[in-house]
């Protein structure tokens, strides 16, 4: 835990009324703002936004964190997209990737007599009412049973109920920040909405996260805790405690070049197994899911968010990134259809913009699929691909919906998975576990 432990909570606003004035006073904030920076914008006309992106990041995080749930997950998401929004925001919402205000005992105690009838002393011989971690659905507390240490994750209350309206409070926010149409927008949220209400559904959680570690366990360096299902419930999820290091905490103890390599492999194998050969993904790959074991074993803590690719869109996508497919235009130019990036009633003029955008950037990303080993150490790549990201997010014509909603967290899962790599300026051999794709041509 950082020295800056956040204040705790003693209650989250759950009414559908209190959510709503939470989100209302944030928007005469941000009004406030941005009337404050076009009124300094009279005296000093050069002046750019970062000021007032600061102040709106700020504003907007504050409320977001003590809302808690899918509007503080939007936010989350959000920043780790780094070309979908200002620096400022980014900076400021990857905060919610570790701590967010914990909640109080009384809650917590509340929370157990609801869902199993008991306090939680009741249930486990020790068990530490200040918790150890707190993010943007749950938090996580240190007990004890048959001298076993376990985690167990607690979700916040009202978080499950409030995900419709919470998405449609955030709307006008994404809206603002993220300039995209309303139907883009809306299949955004659709997409965001399906996958909150799998991960606030702890049930579910368990289940997956038996199921995936399961199938993940004959991988090289990868270690599950054990889940305990008759400990778990709908709100609540019990699991054996994993010692380590969170990935930050990881690298300042300045590992060796070996040790960030295996890690890497680890996570790299991790991925790619799931997306070729179980055809669904751990979604979400923020740092905060993630432990390096004192043992220097990769520790997946957190099975919550899955998203599965329908073979309408693994096919195409994984033939664009890793066959020769885009040496034949034609057939290219299918594939974008199918997956949404060329539409129905595109110009000729627009078809051949989009097959030249829509190639150069699938050419980059698939640049670590190319060769059978690639070092994420090095900066160019990101800077290439960051570069483009910036320039394409500038361009009015991909100011509309684009491309199937499978994207949204695939894309993430992939960017996410690199921004780790980078971050451990890893090596890792890229031709462990390949996409399952003939050309059929």
């Amino acid at each position: 835990m950082s020295e800056h432990t956040p204040k705790e909570q003693n209650s989250i606003p759950t009414s559908k009324v209190e959510r709503s004035a939470k989100f209302v006073k944030t928007g005469f904030k941000i009004g406030g703002n941005y009337i404050k920076h076009y009124s300094k914008k009279l005296f000093n006309p050069g002046m750019d936004k970062s000021e007032l992106n600061e102040d709106n990041a700020s504003d907007i995080y504050e409320s977001l964190s003590e809302l808690k749930g899918s509007a503080l997950k939007v936010a989350q998401m959000l920043s780790m997209d780094k070309n979908l929004l200002p620096q400022a925001y980014t900076d400021k919402f990857s905060q919610s990737q570790y701590n967010a205000p914990p909640l109080s005992g009384p809650l917590i105690v509340q929370t157990f007599k609801k869902y199993f009838g008991k306090t939680p002393d009741k249930i486990f011989d020790k068990f530490n009412v200040r918790s150890s971690n707190a993010a943007s659905i749950g938090q996580v507390h240190q007990a004890e049973l048959n001298g076993k240490l376990l985690a167990v994750k607690i979700q916040y209350p009202g978080v499950g109920d409030s995900i419709s309206s919470d998405l449609k409070l955030v709307k006008p926010f994404a809206f603002r920040m993220l300039g995209m149409s309303e139907k883009e927008l809306d299949i955004y949220m659709k997409e965001v909405e399906e996958r909150l209400l799998e991960e606030t559904d702890y049930e579910l959680e368990v289940r997956r996260s038996i199921e995936f570690s399961t199938a993940c366990a004959g991988l090289d360096n990868v270690v599950f805790p054990t889940y305990y299902p008759e400990l778990s419930s709908k709100r609540i999820i019990t699991m054996d405690w994993l010692e380590g290091k969170h990935l930050r905490e990881f690298l300042q103890t300045k590992p060796s070049q070996k040790l960030r390599n295996e890690i890497g492999q680890a996570l790299w194998d991790f991925y790619n197994f799931q997306q070729h050969e179980l055809r669904a993904v751990h979604a979400d790959p923020h740092p905060g899911n993630f432990m390096i074991t004192p043992e220097g074993k990769l520790g997946i803590i957190d099975f919550g968010c899955i998203k599965e690719m329908p073979e309408d869109f693994y096919y195409p996508f994984f033939s664009l990134t890793s066959t020769g497919l885009m040496d034949n235009k034609e057939e290219t130019i299918k594939a974008f259809r199918q997956l949404g990036m060329i539409h129905q009633n595109d110009s000729p003029g627009q078809i051949e913009f989009y097959y030249n955008m829509y190639r150069q950037m699938i050419s980059l990303f698939a640049k670590p699929y190319i060769t059978d080993h690639f070092d994420f150490g090095k900066a160019g790549f990101f800077d290439e691909l960051y570069g483009f990201g910036e320039k394409v997010s500038k361009m009015p014509e991909f100011k509309q919906a684009r491309g199937v909603k499978h994207f949204i967290y695939v894309n993430r899962t992939n960017f996410g998975l690199y921004n780790i790599l980078h971050e451990l300026k890893a090596e890792v051999k890229t031709d462990t576990f390949k996409p399952h794709v003939v050309l059929e041509y």
